[in-house]
């Protein structure tokens, strides 16, 4: 998030990317500040002084404020706090054993980690392959658009975190993905029809090393993969996903056994693929 306003108590007014407010109210918050690291909470009005309607109902982003622990402005801008400031929450990777993993930014930490497994595989290998990690996908897919003008490639692959939705409350029907089903793979979202080659290329690919993947059943969202299949005169693009609860909210929960599945369908791929 951004840091938009110091008020004269000391309470820092934010804009989010990428998160919506009914998960913020009561989280802890990391900011990077002038002079290191500085903590603060998403304040709350305690439940006791909440009127019914105000127990029942969201609160609105413009409403909600960061407590760094300061009581003025020059207070907070002595912390280190300045308008312009951003911040992440405050979450801490865990094994929580029996292979299940919960840490921040999964979306997209983990493609991060899948990208760097699969070069790892593919050094000496006869494959020409460029990797991107690119930045601001949340607010407009926008690296992706440079990186694709520039590397202007014969084919496009979005390694992504996907929303899990294998939880109570849910119809099957309305689970989009879930954990221990494999990678995610999509046919159509709101921002890419998949390509016919690259998507058959995916499916034949995991069907010949038999590797479990599931189908995106939901086509909402979007990936870079909206952005690179038109850039210039069109480049074939795709998207494989790790499944992963509770993207875009403080923490997320994903298994050691998707991921590895998420590794292997993309060197499957590139071998498919480049045949």
């Amino acid at each position: 998030m951004l840091v938009t306003d110091i008020d004269d108590n000391g309470f820092l007014r934010f804009h989010p990317w990428g998160i919506v407010g009914n998960v913020l109210p009561g989280q802890r918050m990391m900011l990077r500040g002038k002079q290191g690291a500085l903590y603060g909470i998403l304040g709350t009005k305690p439940p006791h002084v909440l009127s019914d309607a105000e127990k029942k109902a969201a609160i609105p982003v413009d409403e909600l404020f960061i407590d760094i622990g300061a009581s003025t402005r020059e207070m907070a801008e002595e912390k280190g706090a300045y308008v312009g400031m951003k911040g992440v929450f405050d979450v801490q990777f865990k094994d929580l054993g029996d292979r299940f993993l919960w840490g921040k930014a999964f979306d997209d930490r983990v493609g991060c980690y899948v990208m760097a497994e699969v070069f790892k595989w593919a050094k000496d290998k006869p494959y020409n392959i460029v990797a991107v990690g690119t930045v601001q996908e949340e607010v407009g897919l926008r690296g992706s658009k440079t990186a694709a003008w520039q590397l202007d490639p014969d084919y496009g692959l979005a390694i992504e975190n996907t929303f899990a939705m294998d939880m109570p409350g849910v119809a099957p029907h309305k689970q989009s993905a879930g954990l221990h089903r494999g990678p995610v793979v999509t046919i159509a979202d709101r921002s890419v029809i998949t390509h016919p080659k690259v998507l058959g290329s995916i499916m034949e690919a995991a069907e010949a090393e038999g590797i479990k993947y599931q189908f995106k059943k939901i086509p909402s969202g979007g990936t870079d993969a909206g952005s690179i299949h038109l850039t210039k005169a069109g480049i074939p693009s795709g998207v494989i996903a790790n499944p992963c609860r509770y993207i875009h909210g403080p923490c997320g929960i994903t298994t050691e056994e998707d991921i590895e599945n998420t590794v292997a369908l993309v060197k499957a791929f590139i071998k498919r693929i480049s045949s």
